[in-house]
């Protein structure tokens, strides 16, 4: 099955099979002339990357790239990026990759033209309109996972090389404004990060949909999200070169990082601190704890995952969504803790103060203490 079409959200968004040819238009419609394209160190010498290079190169764009990303990117990493840009004369990025080359893309776009330090930034209270609006430089998104959604988020998180802790950079135009979504990009990804990056779409979906908060059009999103997980991520994994399968899931990643507007939670709360100092894959820390933040919240939720479950025709209400999990990680290869991820000797206090300072706290459907949460992260261990 090809799936091939135009959105607006109000990103532009270009879905199909093949449309990374379409990568200098795109940039055209961004008003990029000299872009910087950013990736990861990994995905640097692939040849996804390096062909997106020669159609840039070929329509005149040049071929600059910067991909010293790490897998969490610091501030480090867009210092350097950041002098990358502007000794080359870049007008605009093209981030391209999973979350850590879409999220640093992203957030050298925006400090382009800043005069403030990257910190003043943080997604706290209206720090955002510190910002000069007219200084960040115009982004093209392409995103080589299914999982982080970041294509079509209006922020980015970069971790603190001092603190050791996750930080969300947010202004709207952060926002992308063209984005290539072709599932052939995704076909090279193995299987483990198939998985990982699958179960991040998910946590998005399932947080955004448990979320007290009120936005109707989210929680569609959410429901629906989950669904297109539910039925094409176990394709996805057993057979990389399902194109219908990378398809769903591309518009599943998209559709949680549209969704989680209306809030997150304790799986996010937690696997943020843990991935800022243990430095493992965030879409798997997610679904590592997934299960116990179920049980953690089930007393608010048992309802509406009952709702839930019935729409992705799942018997037994919160127990049966709760199994369903549970064999969804089981099949994918998830660690069923965080030792088996291996986190070993962790400092639990601080990982419980980092979890209740990360803004998802917010979103949780119920309220998080030093208590309670301490207690989640053992379980989770």
């Amino acid at each position: 099955m090809t799936i091939t079409a135009n959105w607006s959200y109000p990103t532009a968004i270009r879905f199909g099979a093949g449309r990374i040819s379409e990568i200098a238009d795109a940039c055209a419609a961004a008003g990029i002339k000299k872009p910087l394209l950013v990736t990861d160190k990994g995905l640097a010498n692939m040849a996804i990357t390096q062909s997106t290079l020669d159609l840039l190169d070929a329509a005149g764009l040049g071929r600059a790239m910067f991909s010293d990303v790490d897998p969490n990117p610091t501030e480090e990493n867009v210092a350097a990026g950041l002098d990358v840009y502007r000794a080359g004369g870049h007008d605009g990025v093209v981030a391209f990759g999973g979350g850590s080359g879409l999220d640093l893309g992203k957030v050298l776009a925006f400090m382009a033209g800043q005069t403030r330090p990257l910190w003043d930034f943080e997604d706290i209270g209206d720090w955002w309109t510190r910002a000069d609006p007219d200084a960040i430089a115009p982004i093209v998104a392409v995103p080589t996972t299914a999982g982080t959604g970041s294509e079509v988020g209006r922020a980015s998180v970069i971790t603190n090389s001092i603190t050791h802790e996750k930080k969300i950079i947010f202004h709207p135009k952060i926002l992308p404004s063209v984005v290539i979504c072709d599932p052939e990009l995704t076909v090279g990804m193995p299987p483990f990060i198939t998985a990982g990056t699958g179960m991040d779409a998910f946590a998005h979906c399932l947080e955004a949909y448990c979320s007290p908060h009120y936005h109707p059009m989210s929680q569609g999103m959410a429901l629906e999200g989950m669904r297109l997980v539910k039925e094409y991520l176990p394709r996805a994994f057993k057979d990389g070169t399902d194109i219908e399968a990378r398809a769903h899931m591309m518009s599943a990643a998209a559709m949680g990082a549209t969704a989680f507007q209306k809030g997150l939670g304790a799986i996010h709360a937690i696997s943020h601190p843990i991935g800022a100092v243990h430095h493992t894959h965030h879409g798997t820390t997610n679904a590592t704890v997934m299960l116990q933040v179920l049980k953690f919240n089930k007393d608010a939720v048992a309802d509406r995952l009952a709702d839930a479950a019935n729409y992705l025709g799942i018997a037994g209400g919160f127990d049966g969504f709760y199994q369903f999990v549970s064999d969804l990680n089981d099949s994918l290869g998830i660690p069923k803790n965080l030792t088996e991820l291996g986190i070993q000797n962790p400092d639990i206090d601080a990982l419980t103060k980092s979890a209740l300072n990360d803004p998802s706290t917010g979103g949780n459907p119920v309220e998080m203490t030093y208590d309670n949460t301490k207690k989640l992260i053992e379980d989770c261990l």
